[in-house]
């Protein structure tokens, strides 16, 4: 299952958000979506979680949690 991830500190880094999420089972990939020009995080980015049972435990378990002062908002992506 694939899940946005949004309103992610931009200081937040792929093996941050992988490491997150691989508490609450297996992490099949893990994307930061990055401006072109500058390189940095835009605050947003996916993970995909093959089991769809654990991945809704880490959208009910990691939804509106603060991350580097970050409110982050997880849901199911579209």
């Amino acid at each position: 299952m694939k899940l946005l991830v949004r309103n992610l500190a931009r200081t937040t880094t792929e093996d941050e958000l992988k490491a997150l999420f691989a508490e609450h089972g297996v992490v099949e990939s893990c994307n930061l979506v990055l401006d072109q020009e500058t390189g940095k995080s835009k605050g947003f980015g996916f993970v995909e979680m093959p089991d769809i049972d654990e991945a809704a435990t880490a959208i009910s378990a990691l939804n509106g949690t603060k991350i580097a002062k970050s409110k982050v908002r997880v849901k199911v992506a579209e």
